[in-house]
């Protein structure tokens, strides 16, 4: 069986991250702040390295999400999948990790996603710019899993 797997570039993430950096360095530098500038850049450019892009996966036992370099990562078992759907976020849902009102949200750019609905009950959406195309994979490992 092909292992799905697919990368969007996290263009939010990136383009906020850019433009924030001299809005906040240059006030501080021309402050004499030098130190406070630099501990600035150190955390925007952390933050660009970890959320500049998410990569989806999917193999036969397991759905992956892993954002940037890799260091924040995510697992989620195709056999406690109940259901999948494409979804379009509210922007007020933002781009990151965040919990909203329909669980846990995993997005770094664009307002797409897939949710998945786990039989605990619990639903989660995975951001990305081919929802049609994760979804069409998770139903087909799904499909696989269960008793014909």
């Amino acid at each position: 069986m092909n292992t799905y797997s697919h990368t969007q570039f996290g263009t939010v993430n990136v383009v906020i991250v850019i433009a924030i950096l001299p809005l906040v360095l240059l006030p501080a530098w021309l402050a004499g702040a030098a130190p406070i500038a630099g501990l600035i850049l150190i955390l925007l450019l952390g933050i660009l390295v970890l959320f500049y892009n998410l990569t989806v996966t999917i193999d036969d036992a397991h759905l992956r999400i892993r954002f940037g370099i890799g260091i924040i990562r995510k697992r989620f078992p195709l056999d406690q999948i109940d259901t999948c759907r494409p979804v379009r976020n509210s922007w007020l849902y933002g781009w990151g990790i965040r919990l909203t009102h329909r669980g846990w949200l995993y997005n770094v750019s664009g307002l797409e996603a897939v949710e998945l609905k786990m039989k605990s009950g619990k639903t989660c959406r995975i951001g990305t710019d081919e929802p049609a195309a994760l979804a069409a994979a998770i139903k087909e490992r799904l499909d696989n899993l269960r008793p014909a």
